[in-house]
């Protein structure tokens, strides 16, 4: 499913694949919610990572194309 990923998709956060993998080791583990229950639209995108905006007042953040999934 990752390959259909695009700039401009509505994606959301997969759980599961966040909160096991390296990056969240090296920060707080305790995401916010709106991370899983929110969409979140890809605004720019380089080889494994997707900066997302969430329509919430929050920062943009950088996550790797595995750790999402499309929205439909």
């Amino acid at each position: 499913m990752a390959g259909k990923i695009k700039k401009g998709a509505l994606v959301r956060v997969v759980r599961e694949k966040l909160e096991n993998s390296l990056e969240a080791t090296a920060s707080d583990t305790r995401f916010p919610s709106y991370l899983f229950e929110s969409k979140g639209e890809i605004v720019d995108m380089n080889d494994e990572y997707a900066l997302l905006r969430f329509y919430t007042p929050t920062p943009n953040v950088w996550l790797r194309i595995d750790q999402l999934e499309l929205v439909e």
